[in-house]
């Protein structure tokens, strides 16, 4: 999965850098942003038990 990833940025980074057209950038970047950055990073969903995803809710005894 990670060589498909790979492999379709680079095909799109080159069609934008050969045609030099900034409307094809914009339009790769609307349809899938991951086209032409290859950061997959995305927000972790809240869990319950707490007000994020990781941090939980606090118990004191006093």
């Amino acid at each position: 999965m990670g060589q498909t990833d790979a492999v379709r940025t680079a095909i799109a980074k080159g069609i934008v850098e050969w045609t030099g057209d900034t409307g094809l950038k914009e339009a790769f970047s609307e349809y899938d942003r991951n086209l032409l950055v290859s950061d997959h990073r995305q927000k972790e969903k809240k869990k319950f038990g707490g007000p994020g995803a990781r941090s939980k809710y606090q118990k004191s005894y006093r």
